[in-house]
C-alpha cells in the first residue's frame, strides 16, 4: 500500500517537472503566449514540486516551517529592499510578473520557493546529508552550499528579467549588465538567513531521515536542472531586441547577455546538478554493497 502512495506520489512529481519543462520552452513564444502565462509556468510548478517532494522527507510540519522560513524571509527582504534599498539595492516591480501585495509581485516571492527548496536538497547531496541528521557541520556548511546554490541560479537569469525582460528595473543600473553586484551579496545574506533556519529545525529533529529510493533525489536535481537549461533555450535569435538599456542610460549587448547566461547556467548550475547527481549515485552504490555483503 505505501509503495502504491509512493508511487502516485513520484508521478505527480514528474508531471509537475514536464509542465515546468514545458514552461521553460514556450518562454521562447512570447508573441504567441502571454507573458503572464510563462511567468506562471516558470514559477508555479516547481513550487508545487517543492511541497511535494518535501513532505514526503521532512513531513508536512517540516515542510511548513521550510515554506515560512524561504517565503517569510524572502518577503521581507524584498519588501526591505523596495522601500531603503538594502539588501538588494534600489529596484522597482513593474507588471510583468503579475498582482502585487503591498508593491511586491506575488509571483517572485513564490519563484523563492521552488529552486530555494531545489538549491537546499543539491546541497544536502553534495555534502552527504541525505541520509542522516544535520549535525553541527551540516549547520554552518550546508546553509552556506544552499545559499551558493541559489545564488548561481540569480545570477545566470538576473539580467535576462531585469534588463531584457524588465520585470523589474534597477534605478541606478549596475556593472553587471544593468544589475548591481550588491544584489548578489544580498541573495547570499537572505539565502544563508532562511537555510539555517530550516537547518537549525532539522538538527533539533533527532528523528532519523526516511530512507528514499534514488529516483526521488534524482527528481529534485532535474528540476534544478531543467532551470539551467531553460536559460541556454533563451539563447535564440531574434528572440530580443540586439541592443538593451539600463535604468541608467547604459547600452548593454543583448547576446553579451545571453552567453553570460548561458555559461553561468552551464558551467555553475549544471556543473552543480551533476554533482549532486553524481553524489546521489555514490550513495545508492554504498547501499548496494552493503546489502550484498549482509547477504
Amino acid at each position: 500500500m505505501k509503495a502504491n502512495v509512493h508511487e502516485r506520489k513520484m508521478l505527480v512529481l514528474w508531471t509537475l517537472l514536464v509542465v515546468y519543462a514545458m514552461g521553460r520552452v514556450l518562454q521562447q513564444y512570447p508573441d504567441r503566449i502571454p507573458l503572464l502565462w510563462i511567468v506562471a509556468m516558470q514559477v508555479v510548478p516547481p513550487a508545487i514540486f517543492a511541497l511535494l517532494h518535501g513532505t514526503m522527507r521532512y513531513g508536512a510540519r517540516g515542510m511548513a516551517v521550510f515554506t515560512a522560513c524561504c517565503l517569510g524571509v524572502a518577503a521581507i527582504s524584498e519588501s526591505l529592499s523596495l522601500r531603503t534599498g538594502f539588501p538588494f539595492g534600489h529596484y522597482v516591480f513593474t507588471d510583468v510578473m503579475g498582482p502585487k501585495v503591498m508593491q511586491l509581485p506575488v509571483l517572485l516571492v513564490l519563484a523563492y520557493l521552488g529552486i530555494g527548496y531545489c538549491s537546499w536538497v543539491l546541497a544536502v547531496l553534495i555534502l552527504g546529508y541525505r541520509d542522516r541528521v544535520v549535525d553541527q557541520r551540516g549547520l554552518i556548511v550546508l546553509p552556506l552550499l544552499a545559499g551558493f546554490i541559489m545564488m548561481a541560479w540569480d545570477v545566470s537569469m538576473e539580467a535576462i528579467w531585469a534588463t531584457l525582460d524588465r520585470a523589474w528595473i534597477w534605478r541606478d543600473g549596475g556593472v553587471y549588465f544593468g544589475v548591481p553586484i550588491g544584489n548578489f551579496v544580498g541573495w547570499c545574506l537572505t539565502a544563508y538567513l532562511f537555510y539555517l533556519a530550516f537547518a537549525l529545525y532539522t538538527h533539533r529533529d533527532s528523528s532519523p531521515p526516511l530512507s528514499l529510493p534514488m529516483n526521488y533525489w534524482r527528481a529534485a536535481v532535474l528540476c534544478y536542472g531543467i532551470c539551467g537549461l531553460g536559460n541556454v533555450l533563451l539563447y535564440r535569435h531574434g528572440l530580443f531586441p540586439e541592443m538593451a538599456v539600463d535604468a541608467s542610460g547604459k547600452v548593454w549587448p543583448t547576446a553579451d547577455i545571453l552567453l553570460s547566461s548561458t555559461l553561468v547556467s552551464v558551467l555553475g548550475m549544471g556543473s552543480l546538478a551533476m554533482l549532486a547527481w553524481r553524489k546521489s549515485q555514490v550513495v545508492e552504490d554504498r547501499k548496494s554493497a552493503r546489502s550484498l555483503i549482509l547477504r
